[in-house]
């Protein structure tokens, strides 16, 4: 009978809107120019949500109750002079689920990546707070006059190296640092260098060299991280440009700044399979 009345709790119902796991109130987080909450939709037992399931979903809400995309509706810049920007949280320090936005979604909630129909995992515990850039798009027609490799028809990708854990769909602005130029299977996959700008090492880092004065062999770590992760499923090391060595504060924003006239253009990305309103 126990077992008969587990299965019967184990339903796959969608949770309702605004609500979180337990009657829990709604969390905001807070971004430049404006707040944003989370609503966990998809499987879920006793008003626990599944994380662990293909239908899971982790939707954004504007401070008006809306739903928004995180890829499209936060806004990138916070203050461009001083390369504050926001950031999304997809994958806390410490995870092994491969979480991402859903790109080619109605609303681009964060999900789960799949392959070969199995939910994917790393291997290792990530580094670092791992996200993206909202508003940002690395078309795959455009070629990058550095590296010569086309666009992986992703948002630009973050490595936050602060020093707290932050959840999954936590929006919050960050300094920007530098950026490393991965190339994902012939693809560019940049990944911008970042720290949370109220983060306490913050005002003592500005730049690649700060952060190896503050933090020695960080950015070889996450490099190595990145080069080694698809190799116990029998994949080559992941290459980087540049002689694995990131480049500038000024560099990375220039990489932002036309990944972002990319996003600009709606055609190109609904042309690419991407949903954008």
């Amino acid at each position: 009978m126990m077992m008969e009345s587990m299965a019967a709790n184990l339903t796959k119902k969608v949770l309702a809107r605004g609500a979180l796991a337990n009657g829990g109130a709604r969390r905001l987080l807070s971004a430049s120019r404006g707040a944003f909450g989370v609503r966990p939709e998809g499987p879920e037992f006793n008003g626990f949500p599944l994380k662990n399931e293909e239908a899971y979903r982790l939707f954004f809400e504007d401070d008006n109750g809306r739903t928004i995309s995180p890829w499209h509706d936060v806004p990138l810049y916070v203050n461009k002079e001083q390369r504050i920007v926001n950031f999304i949280n997809e994958i806390p320090r410490g995870s092994v689920e491969k979480m991402e936005i859903a790109t080619d979604e109605e609303l681009n909630p964060i999900k789960q990546d799949t392959k070969k129909g199995k939910l994917r995992l790393y291997p290792f515990q990530s580094l670092v707070n791992y996200g993206c850039l909202p508003q940002t798009w690395e078309d795959p027609e455009h070629k990058d006059a550095s590296t010569g490799m086309l666009g992986d028809n992703d948002p630009v990708d973050v490595v936050e190296v602060g020093s707290k854990v932050a959840e999954m769909g936590a929006i919050y602005p960050v300094k920007v640092l530098g950026i490393l130029g991965m190339i994902d299977e012939g693809e560019m996959d940049w990944k911008t260098i970042a720290i949370a700008a109220d983060d306490p090492l913050a005002e003592h880092i500005n730049t690649v060299a700060d952060l190896e004065r503050e933090m020695p062999g960080k950015v070889k770590s996450i490099v190595d991280w990145f080069k080694f992760y698809k190799m116990p499923d029998g994949k080559p090391e992941n290459e980087f440009a540049f002689d694995d060595q990131a480049k500038d504060e000024a560099f990375a924003m220039d990489v932002i700044e036309l990944t972002y006239k990319s996003w600009e253009n709606t055609s190109n990305v609904t042309k690419a399979g991407l949903w954008k309103p």
